[in-house]
C-alpha cells in the first residue's frame, strides 16, 4: 500500500490490513498452542500430533473458517478485514511460530525440574 499520495488513507485501508494481520496472527498462534498442548511435558518432536486426530480436525476446521472469512468478500466485510497475499501469510507465520519454540523451551525446563524433584524424593526415601 502506498500512502504517499494520501497519507490519511492509512486510517481506512491501513487499519483494515492491520486488523487482518493481527487477527490472523492470533488465530495461528492459538492453533499452534493447541498443538503444543498435546503433551504437557513431551516435545512435539517426540510426540506425534496424530495421537489426537480430533484436535487436528478442529485445528483444520478453525484455519479453514479463518481462510473463509479472509477471502470470501461478504464475510470479510462483516469482520472488517481484507484478503492477504503470500508475503503477508509469511509474516503471519513468522510472528506466530515462536510460540512453538517458547513452549518447547518451557517443556525442557519443566522436564529438568521434574527430574531434579524426582531425584530429591528418591534420595530422601533411601535415607
Amino acid at each position: 500500500m502506498d500512502f504517499t499520495s494520501n497519507p490519511c488513507s492509512y486510517f481506512t485501508k491501513g487499519t483494515i490490513k492491520a486488523s487482518t494481520l493481527s487477527l490472523s496472527v492470533l488465530v495461528v498462534i492459538e492453533m499452534l498452542n493447541a498443538l503444543n498442548a498435546i503433551s504437557e511435558d513431551n516435545s512435539l518432536l517426540t510426540m506425534s500430533p496424530f495421537v489426537n486426530p480430533y484436535l487436528l480436525l478442529a485445528i483444520s476446521a478453525s484455519i479453514g473458517l479463518h481462510i473463509m472469512i479472509v477471502y470470501v468478500p461478504f464475510m470479510a466485510t462483516i469482520f472488517g478485514i481484507a484478503p492477504m497475499n503470500t508475503y503477508e501469510w509469511i509474516l503471519v507465520m513468522a510472528f506466530s511460530s515462536p510460540v512453538i519454540i517458547v513452549d518447547e523451551l518451557l517443556k525442557i525446563v519443566g522436564r529438568s525440574m521434574n527430574e531434579t524433584e524426582l531425584k530429591e524424593r528418591l534420595a530422601k526415601k533411601k535415607i
